[in-house]
């Protein structure tokens, strides 16, 4: 079950919980490349590196937001995820010696699953999306009574999320806009809090799963496609109740990109960068690259690299 909060997620909310975080994360580090590398002429892209986070993803923040910001019962933390969310809770769950049970479904990437169980967590795998995930999980939460450590639509992880965009500006101050892949949005919600309209935040999504765009047009979260190449990342069907009213007072606006320019992006972030990013990780960079993002000369962009759990891929081939 989804705790819902109306009070507004601030800077300074997302400041303390950075504090509170801090000792238990990864500062992860911006890397300043030049477009020219990308076929992108003179503009200069600040890449900021959050699947070096533990866990492989930023998730890691909103897990350890959750656990060290809400009570704890006996029985531990349930957590459903396409596979990223999963990783950080039962890393974060780890560490903090909390018994954690994990749900994703089969479409799961063999790299997140083995992350899972890397951590000792229990892990269970059924279903064919993240929705079959979070209904098994919610039904274990009523039964046995643990937390429900929600992927995106809880305020914990949205605060936790927006630390992120915190580094991000301390890290590169003079930007003008954030690029941001979006699945259920707790990402780019908590990064667009912290800015506040102060840099323009864009927000990404594969056009197989336009949770956003799909919310956006409707005037509030709805069903949308789930699949794609990104769908372990980027498709939890809907965006979360929370998010939306951040995202819509926040986020300038959505774009939306092929699994073919997010293939495209990934190759060209290894052969340029010597980084493997996964689907939804190259999601952002896949906009500047393929034009959906239509920058203006002079502009300073930022792009956040989401995740890297992926098995291996040669991209020389």
């Amino acid at each position: 079950m989804v705790v819902h909060d109306d009070k507004p997620v601030d800077r300074q909310e997302i400041a303390a919980t950075e504090r509170l975080i801090r000792p238990h994360i990864r500062q992860t580090p911006v890397v300043e490349v030049d477009g020219g590398d990308f076929g992108l002429g003179a503009l200069r892209v600040s890449l900021k590196l959050e699947l070096l986070q533990h866990g492989g993803s930023f998730k890691a923040r909103g897990a350890f937001a959750n656990l060290l910001m809400r009570d704890i019962p006996k029985v531990g933390v349930a957590a459903a995820s396409g596979g990223n969310h999963g990783a950080a809770v039962a890393y974060a769950s780890m560490k903090l010696g909390i018994p954690a049970k994990i749900f994703v479904p089969s479409i799961s990437s063999p790299a997140k699953i083995q992350r899972i169980r890397d951590t000792g967590a229990e892990l269970v795998v059924g279903g064919d999306g993240y929705a079959d995930a979070l209904a098994a999980s919610e039904e274990w939460v009523a039964r046995s009574g643990a937390l429900a450590i929600h992927a995106f639509d809880q305020r914990e992880t949205i605060l936790g999320q927006g630390t992120s965009g915190l580094e991000f500006e301390r890290q590169a101050p003079e930007l003008d806009t954030v690029l941001v892949p979006v699945g259920g949005g707790g990402l780019i919600a908590g990064i667009a809090a912290w800015y506040e309209r102060r840099v323009r935040v864009i927000g990404v999504e594969p056009e197989a799963s336009p949770t956003l765009t799909k919310a956006i047009e409707a005037g509030g979260p709805v069903d949308a496609e789930a699949g794609g190449i990104a769908a372990d990342s980027l498709a939890p069907r809907r965006v979360g109740v929370q998010v939306f009213p951040i995202v819509s007072r926040h986020v300038e606006r959505v774009v939306v990109v092929s699994d073919d320019a997010i293939r495209h992006a990934q190759k060209s972030l290894w052969a340029t960068l010597r980084i493997v990013a996964e689907p939804g990780g190259a999601a952002a960079v896949a906009a500047l690259l393929s034009g959906r993002y239509e920058f203006s000369p002079g502009e300073r962009i930022g792009v956040l690299l989401s995740g890297g759990n992926t098995v291996a891929v040669n991209f020389d081939r």
